[in-house]
């Protein structure tokens, strides 16, 4: 009976508060809101959003985020995937890149910062044998005005992204067969990856595609901390005006975040032509005959590639650690002078409240996520229904949608109720975000669960219930435990939401990191980013140690 809620409650949670949030956005940015005096439609306030000094750059800015990110993202996993797939490369690669994932993009996008700025490690290693610098150069690389150092920060966590979105969907191809037919038809391995394989793969890859667009366009963490400041891209101007003391500002965010969602849509749609010509001059290319057999140095260009995210990630949380417990650092010395614990002394007393917030709201989103998934994988089990596409697009929806654009609404429709700034809304904001990516990893371990077990118990005269409780869940506990790691990872590196839903009241650890951007304190940065980085690690650890220790005797069941 229970199991039975289970679909709904997902629908309603994934679709309700993205369509509630959109009505509430969209009549603000039409001047309706009694509240703060706005009591007809009128186009005034779209006419002062497009009369704001530098909108225009903002929104080019926003636009090239995403097609450029998202190009990249595709590429370096396309030439990667079809250069060394089903090799040991590609399995040592893979345990390689995958913790990546645990990373909140705020604390990859620190990293990646004190790694290129001006006095940066990078600058350090090279200086002054090969630079000649005694002093860090006048160079704006961070927050340059091109957002290029963005979308190197977005790239580089979203190729880990799409490579596990596409190491899901690879057991579905038959690569080892197409790969030994197309050498011998003399093909090189990746000109007959992508002309055998690829389109099948990246049909399937679409929709995370298009999540990574919608991200990029309309980041705002990672645009704080690495992107351009005059102007900067439309989302961080939208929270900047959502947040100002004039309340007569709330109708040009919302008109902005109108905008936004039709930047996104207009992104989507750029991204869909260059599909088609994609596609077309992949059907050009087999027609002419491409073989590409000497595609050697290409192979390793596409690993370097992909090994690129992880260097830059591991360093760059290695530098953020570094300094946390740095003393004197001039530059252009590699290393500290001394080391000093005053970092964490200064930032311990002020961490414990955020980091409260942060694991309470994480722990309740995850929990919640972990079972209405649960239900509804139970519920597809008696119907022997999966929901097809459209319950893949419904699932999707809250990462295909950017949230400035509906969250803004959901603040007002929670303004309107008394419950923001409040856990149980803050939760529930989070739960938005954590149920897709929660349902998403343990979908597959679930339906590629041997079912013959279910048949043995029920031999056994063993109820339905029994067997789910005593058998199935069990045997999925490793799947289930990391899919609850992923969601709270989701959670811990939560922005836009707990800023907007919180109200500045409810803190967490990411929240204060990104607010500390602006202050330049190195070493109390790299104390709230080690926080964002264990967290989301330490949920992995679990995942992996709670079944290593459970099924200690029982080897068959260790993974």
């Amino acid at each position: 009976m229970l199991t039975r809620l289970g679909p709904p409650l997902a629908i309603a949670l994934l679709a309700g508060p993205i369509l509630a949030g959109l009505a509430g956005t969209l009549l603000p940015a039409l001047g309706y809101l009694p509240s703060l005096g706005g009591t007809r439609l009128t186009s005034d306030h779209a006419a002062r959003l497009f009369a704001a000094p530098g909108i225009l750059t903002s929104v080019m800015l926003s636009l090239a985020s995403g097609l450029v990110t998202t190009a990249i993202s595709v590429l370096v996993v396309m030439l990667f995937v079809a250069a060394w797939a089903g090799t040991r490369a590609f399995a040592r690669v893979r345990h390689l890149i995958s913790p990546l994932l645990s990373v909140p993009h705020a604390a990859a996008a620190f990293g990646l910062a004190f790694l290129i700025a001006p006095s940066g490690m990078i600058s350090r290693l090279i200086s002054p044998e090969l630079t000649g610098w005694s002093r860090p150069p006048d160079l704006l690389v961070v927050n340059d005005p091109f957002g290029l150092s963005m979308m190197a920060g977005l790239a580089v966590k979203e190729i880990p992204f799409l490579l596990l979105i596409a190491l899901a969907a690879l057991p579905q191809l038959d690569v080892a067969r197409t790969r030994a037919l197309a050498g011998t038809l003399g093909y090189g391995h990746i000109a007959g990856f992508l002309f055998g394989l690829w389109p099948s793969l990246y049909r399937q890859m679409r929709l995370a595609v298009f999540a990574v667009i919608a991200f990029a366009t309309s980041v705002v963490d990672v645009a704080a901390i690495l992107g351009p400041t005059a102007p900067p891209p439309l989302a961080v101007r939208l929270l900047g005006w959502m947040n100002d003391p004039d309340l007569d500002m709330r109708f040009v965010a919302s008109a902005g975040a109108v905008l936004q969602l039709a930047l996104t849509g207009t992104a989507l749609l750029a991204w869909v032509g260059l599909e088609r010509l994609g596609a077309a001059i992949r059907d050009r290319a087999a027609l002419a005959g491409l073989r590409l057999r000497h595609d050697a140095w290409l192979c390793r260009v596409a690993l370097f590639a992909m090994l690129v995210p992880a260097v830059v990630i591991s360093g760059g949380l290695a530098v953020l650690c570094l300094w946390s417990v740095a003393g004197l650092w001039q530059f252009p010395d590699a290393l500290p002078e001394s080391f000093t614990m005053a970092g964490w002394a200064k930032s311990l007393p002020r961490i414990a409240a955020p980091l409260a917030t942060t694991l309470l709201v994480a722990f309740a989103a995850t929990l919640t996520a972990v079972l209405l998934a649960i239900l509804c994988l139970v519920r597809e089990l008696e119907t022997g229904r999966t929901g097809g596409r459209l319950a893949l697009v419904l699932i999707y929806l809250p990462l295909i949608v950017p949230q400035v654009a509906f969250l803004f609404g959901l603040q007002l429709l929670f303004a309107f109720s008394g419950a923001v700034a409040g856990l149980s809304a803050l939760v529930f904001a989070h739960l938005i975000f954590v149920l897709p990516y929660v349902f998403l990893s343990l979908s597959d371990p679930w339906r590629a669960y041997d079912r013959r077990y279910d048949a043995v118990a029920a031999g056994l005269g063993k109820s339905r219930r029994t067997t789910l409780f005593h058998v199935r869940l069990p045997m999925l506990l490793p799947a289930v435990l990391t899919a609850a790691a992923v969601g709270f990872a989701v959670s811990v590196g939560q922005y836009l939401p707990t800023v907007l839903i919180g109200a500045g009241r409810l803190e967490t650890i990411t929240t204060e990191a990104v607010a500390l951007a602006s202050g330049g304190n190195r070493r109390v940065i790299g104390v709230y980013a080690f926080f964002q980085m264990m967290l989301p690690a330490l949920g992995f650890l679990v995942a992996t140690a709670v079944p290593a220790l459970i099924f200690r005797r029982r080897r068959a069941l260790r993974v």
